[in-house]
């Protein structure tokens, strides 16, 4: 049984990736109490946390030498990697019987491996992906799936409070990953319906918030649909979550697949759509910015249209 007591009082965190999501993230551990250390590549983007009372670091390993639990949210596995595993990473500035909590959506096998070389030097880790988008961040409401070992996972419970509303122990190392590659596949094909049915709609001559009403409580309803759905209807396209990085989690959830013998054609056909609306300049727009691509192909200019 691991021995860990998070407090206010007695423990230091550490935050890498100061990006939308993580931003409001660790600003809901600082407004707890929390003495915490951020690093991001550029500093401008930690100002806000900074103006919180945060203290900088100039490195992912000079955030771990002054922190005892060490969060990371970044954009890809090889962010995860450097910022973890690199030369300069947190992991080398870690002190036995430190925490590392990876909250990026990221390889299930790189969740076991960074286990694996955090054990060996006697430092404890946890992969505890989120989902919710920049919403759920701002609003401390996000699910939060979560793997590692249970009592470290049981131990950070004030910290995962002060982030998430659904905290959920899904298993060892890697499990919250492969968790939230299940979510993100279900997100995949929704996006496609939610965007389809109000093309549909528009097309058909309806009033689109009327439209919503009817159908957003009822068997149809979805996360994306009442959440991404005004924004679609009202032309915002602002990134809750950016479409480069979800053409990175469709792309791992279909290694994934392949290596467990699935074939995922819904998710094959939106990593397709995705990629097609990266390559039109979208890429770091919001994942429901799948709405133009979808006009484009109907002739319709989805941003210009009378709203």
């Amino acid at each position: 049984m691991t021995n860990i007591n998070i407090t206010p009082e007695t423990t230091r965190i550490g935050w890498i990736g100061t990006g939308v999501m993580g931003t409001s993230m660790c600003s809901h551990l600082i407004s707890k109490g929390f003495k915490t250390t951020v690093y991001n590549r550029t500093k401008s983007k930690s100002q806000s946390l900074l103006d919180q009372g945060a203290n900088w670091a100039d490195s992912p390993r000079g955030v771990a030498e002054n922190s005892d639990v060490i969060f990371s949210i970044v954009g890809f596995p090889s962010d995860v990697r450097n910022v973890i595993l690199g030369n300069d990473g947190a992991l080398k500035g870690c002190s036995a019987g430190d925490v590392l909590v990876d909250m990026t959506t990221s390889e299930p096998s790189l969740a076991i491996e960074i286990a694996e070389q955090a054990a060996a030097s006697g430092v404890h880790s946890v992969d505890a992906p989120v989902s919710g988008g920049d919403v759920g961040a701002r609003e401390a409401r996000l699910s939060i799936m979560i793997g590692g070992e249970k009592s470290v996972v049981d131990a950070l419970q004030p910290c995962w409070d002060a982030m998430g509303k659904t905290i959920i122990y899904q298993g060892g190392p890697g499990a919250g990953q492969h968790t939230k590659m299940v979510n993100q596949t279900l997100i995949a094909t929704n996006m496609i319906g939610v965007c389809e049915a109000l093309l549909y709609a528009y097309q058909a001559g309806l009033d689109l918030d009327t439209v919503m009403k009817s159908v957003a409580s009822g068997a149809a309803g979805s996360w994306s649909l009442s959440n991404l759905g005004p924004r679609i209807i009202q032309g915002n396209f602002d990134p809750g979550f950016f479409v480069e990085h979800f053409i990175k989690d469709m792309g791992i959830a279909l290694s994934e697949a392949k290596r467990m013998g699935l074939s995922l054609p819904g998710l094959a056909l939106s990593h397709q759509l995705y990629i097609a609306l990266a390559s039109q300049g979208h890429q770091r727009d919001g994942t429901h910015a799948l709405q133009l691509a979808l006009a484009n192909l109907a002739g319709i200019d989805w941003k210009s249209r009378s709203i």
